[in-house]
Order: C-alpha cells, then sequence, then structure tokens
C-alpha cells in the first residue's frame, strides 16, 4: 500500500510526517507500506525524509502572495502550471492509496491532483486559523486532523475534524541523561538554562534582543541558542563582542539542533522562548516546559498570535507580542519567572496538561485501519 505525503516543505510540515511515518513502521512492522513525497524543492527536508525511506519528488510550487508583487505574476502564470502538470505525472505515476496533506502552498497541486484522481485526501492542520492551502484542501478531505480542539480552530467543517493534537516526534519525549546532555551541549550546570528556539530558520527578532541584553543574562543564567543556520556566524560575532570571556561560557549558540541536541535541550531548560510555530508549541507541552511564546506579527491569518493565545490560555505560557519584546522588558519577565519555583512548576503542569503526545499514533492508525478495512 502506498502513502503519498505533501506539504510546503518546512520544519513544521516535515517533523509531524517523519513521525506518522515511523508510528506506521511500529504498526505494520512487516514493510507492506511504501511512503512517498511531493513537495517544493528543498535539501533540508529532502534529507530528513529519505532517511525515514520516504521516496521524495521535486515540483515547482508558486507562492500566492497576499500583497501586489510581480513574482505573483510569474507564480501564477508560470510555477504554478508547471507544478500541476509535474504533480499530475508523479501521482498517475506513483498511484498512492492515499494523499495525506500537511499543507503549505506546495500541497496545492498535489492534493487537486489526487482528487481529480479519486484518490482519498487526509490532511492535518497544524494552526487555529488554516492557510489557504488547506482551506482548499478541506473541500475535497475525507478527514480534517487538527491540533487545536474544534472549538478554536477556524474555518473548518466541525463534522470533517478530528481532534488529534500535532504529532511530536517520540525521541523528544523520552527522558535524557543529564551528564550526557551537559557534555554535548556543553553546559555547566551551575545556573538555571534559558533555551531560546526560533524554528529551523531562527528568529532574527529573538536574536537581535537576546543580544542585546546577551551579557546581563550570562550574570545570571546559562544559554542554549538555536540562532539558524542563516543567522549563525552574524550571532557569533555580535556575541563575541558583547560578553566576555567569563561569560562565553555560560553561552552556548548553535546553528541548528539535530534530533538528539534538542531533546536534550528541552530536558535541560528551566525556561524555553520560542516562536509561536504549532511544531514547537507542541514539542514544549510534550515535554512539559515553562516558557516565553513570542509570536511573528503579521503571520498569515495571525495564526502565530492565535497559536501561542490557545496555549497560554490555562497559564502554560507567557505571550509577549512583537511590540512589547523589548531587551530590558524580556530581561526582567525572565528573572521574575526564574526567581518562582511554584510559578515554572504550575506552568510546567500546565503545559503537559496541554500536550497530545499520541497524535502521531492516533493518525497512524487511523490511517491503517483506513486502508486495511
Amino acid at each position: 500500500m502506498k502513502i503519498l505525503f505533501t506539504g510546503g516543505g518546512t520544519a513544521g510540515h516535515i517533523f509531524p510526517i517523519i513521525e506518522i511515518v515511523r508510528q506506521i513502521k511500529k504498526i505494520n512492522p512487516k514493510g507492506d507500506f511504501q511512503f512517498f513525497y511531493i513537495g517544493p524543492k528543498d535539501d533540508f527536508a529532502k534529507d530528513l525524509l529519505s532517511k525515514e525511506g520516504i521516496e521524495v519528488k521535486t515540483i515547482f510550487s508558486g507562492k500566492i502572495r497576499r500583497y501586489f508583487s510581480f513574482l505573483n505574476i510569474i507564480d501564477i502564470l508560470f510555477k504554478l502550471p508547471i507544478g500541476f502538470l509535474q504533480a499530475f505525472y508523479y501521482v498517475f505515476v506513483i498511484s498512492p492509496d492515499i494523499i495525506f496533506s500537511k499543507g503549505g502552498y506546495g500541497s496545492i497541486p498535489v492534493v487537486i491532483t489526487g482528487w481529480m484522481l479519486l484518490t482519498p485526501v487526509f490532511i492535518h492542520e497544524s494552526d487555529v486559523a488554516p492557510g489557504l492551502a488547506n482551506r482548499i484542501a478541506s473541500k475535497v478531505a475525507v478527514e480534517i486532523f487538527t491540533s487545536f480542539p474544534v472549538e478554536k480552530t477556524l474555518y473548518f467543517p466541525a463534522e470533517k475534524m478530528f481532534y488529534v493534537g500535532n504529532p511530536v516526534r517520540e525521541s523528544l519525549i523520552s527522558k535524557v541523561d543529564k551528564e550526557e546532555a551537559k557534555k554535548l551541549l556543553h553546559l555547566t550546570g551551575k545556573r538555571p538554562v534559558i533555551f531560546i528556539i526560533g524554528g529551523s530558520q531562527g528568529a532574527q527578532k529573538i536574536n537581535d534582543t537576546i543580544l542585546v541584553n546577551l551579557s546581563d543574562f550570562l550574570k545570571e543564567f546559562e544559554i542554549i541558542h538555536q540562532t539558524g543556520r542563516r543567522n549563525f556566524e552574524q550571532v557569533q560575532k555580535e556575541a563575541r563582542v558583547v560578553i566576555s570571556e567569563k561569560e562565553a561560557k555560560y553561552y552556548h549558540p548553535f546553528p541548528f539542533l539535530n534530533e538528539k541536541e534538542l531533546s536534550l535541550a528541552y530536558h535541560c531548560a528551566d525556561l524555553i522562548i520560542s516562536r509561536g510555530g504549532a511544531g514547537v508549541i507542541f514539542e514544549i507541552s510534550a515535554v512539559g516546559k515553562p516558557s516565553i511564546i513570542v509570536p511573528i506579527s503579521g503571520s498569515a491569518q495571525n495564526h502565530q498570535v492565535r497559536n501561542a493565545y490557545a496555549f497560554a490560555e490555562n497559564g502554560s505560557a507567557v505571550v509577549i507580542e512583537e511590540e512589547n519584546f523589548l531587551p530590558h522588558f524580556l530581561l526582567k519577565k525572565v528573572e521574575y519567572l526564574l526567581s518562582k519555583p511554584a510559578l515554572l512548576r504550575k506552568m510546567a503542569k500546565k503545559a503537559k496538561e496541554f500536550s497530545k503526545p499520541d497524535a502521531g499514533r492516533i493518525i497512524a492508525e487511523y490511517l491503517v485501519a483506513y486502508l486495511t478495512q
């Protein structure tokens, strides 16, 4: 049996797919399933998916921007039509039994092609406010798996929704050896640890704000900082200017954390500072950690702000919107939270209550049951 996955190519699309595939392999260790992925060209995504035994095909995928740009003309007139032709060819040749879409502009040609070829389509929506691709896909989907409760998820018909949470890689949740973590992440273990993560590409706004007060942070705390690959060298250079040699041992910047390193960082953290993508929110909740969420302002459908407040509603996190995300304010907020152990324990407990650690397994079981009924 063949399952074809599709998505926009970002980490928020790729990591849930990886967990679903791993869970299907657990359910069916005989290897009766073949896995394929069609999406925009992305070497990072291709490398990760290929390691899981997923055959990757790439297509052109124009992006429809919500503002005037000549790139819209190029994408709509050229890239999208070519992408549809490529998607039609691949879907026809692969002949999947089902298509599973994570959304993103790269998924639209695949979903529509699948519908035209009478292939059942399933989608998973990570955010409170779905993007355009999944809103289109919802019209033809058999089932819509949602990360947030049905009553909070916008635009979709309630009768099609199935609230499961966002799949989180099981390896991130497993307990770790703290001594191994200290060694691999170069931690001293002498101070409270703050883990700063901006997603797979990092977050320039978070990086800049931290760097302004980095020396003050390092007087009290130890920092693990995933800067993003594009920002790593610049952050390193600026950090060397603003911190002393003595403080440097408490600052640990990384361009990107692999799966094991990420698990270690999550478990070692006393407090996490993150963007508001659903993927990282559900990872934070799965490991049960208190956090400060800084959603991107102006994200499509304002989805990061909506995600952040939906997550923080039960007291699991503090939300700081970008206009208030100022260096001195952030430092004082971090100092306050880390001076209140009882509050941090309460936030951690509420985060854990929000988590849906079995999301990947539930989706996998549903898909296997659908294919083998």
